[in-house]
């Protein structure tokens, strides 16, 4: 399950050890440790990482399976919780140890820097190839923060970027070596950690909130259509 540690002004978000797959209990979590960021005051910055061979495997597809009654309820709160992160009201910073697929690539994308390990692990969105369309919000989200060629690769063609291609196509800021990655997402989250946070919420409100009101519209967003 996702914790939540502080280092000097950084909040170091750490999503879990295993695939770090979207459910309930998970997104809570993730939902209560940005409730104690957004409440503490002072400088701060937010770095999500996590532990082992995945950042996020996206959705629990397993518990979708099970839970077909609650399906939409749930994706009403990861569209939410992307929403959340896009306009997170101060600096967001990824620390993509590992393989970032599906949800888990559109979460990362929803932070304002991304750093990834440049010799293993794949950025990849791959719902043209599962059969699951992308959402309008999820497309909004990914067409907003991708460049418009790079867009249109990833989300219909399935396209699986490792760091140095995904530093050249834009998807993420940064590459290193995987001892670097925390190392790098921590140095940017202290130096930017000044930046005032209610200032720079109201920034990303005016740059995504069109974004953001997709995302949060369930009727926009219904499974199936």
């Amino acid at each position: 399950m996702p914790t939540l540690e502080r280092l000097g002004d950084v909040f170091i978000l750490n999503l879990g050890d295993d695939e770090n797959r979207f459910n309930p209990p998970w997104i809570g979590a993730i939902n209560d440790a940005l409730d104690e960021v957004e409440a503490a005051t002072g400088p701060k910055a937010l770095v999500t990482k996590a532990d082992g061979k995945f950042w996020s495997n996206g959705l629990d597809l397993a518990w979708i399976g099970e839970h077909q009654d609650e399906a939409q309820a749930f994706i009403d709160t990861v569209h939410a919780l992307f929403a959340r992160v896009l306009l997170f009201p101060g600096p967001t910073i990824a620390a993509i140890q590992g393989h970032c697929f599906a949800a888990g690539a559109m979460l990362s994308t929803a932070h304002d820097l991304k750093v990834m390990r440049e010799d293993r692990g794949f950025w990849c969105t791959p719902e043209v190839d599962i059969h699951i369309p992308f959402t309008p919000g999820m497309a909004a989200l990914l067409q907003a923060r991708l460049s418009h060629t790079t867009a249109h690769e990833a989300m219909t063609m399935g396209r699986r970027y490792g760091g140095k291609d995904a530093v050249e196509f834009g998807i993420v800021d940064h590459a290193a070596k995987e001892k670097f990655v925390l190392d790098w997402a921590i140095s940017r989250g202290e130096a930017l950690a000044h930046k005032d946070g209610a200032t720079m919420g109201r920034i990303k409100e005016r740059m995504y909130g069109h974004v953001a009101a997709i995302l949060r519209d369930p009727a926009a967003n219904r499974l199936g259509a």
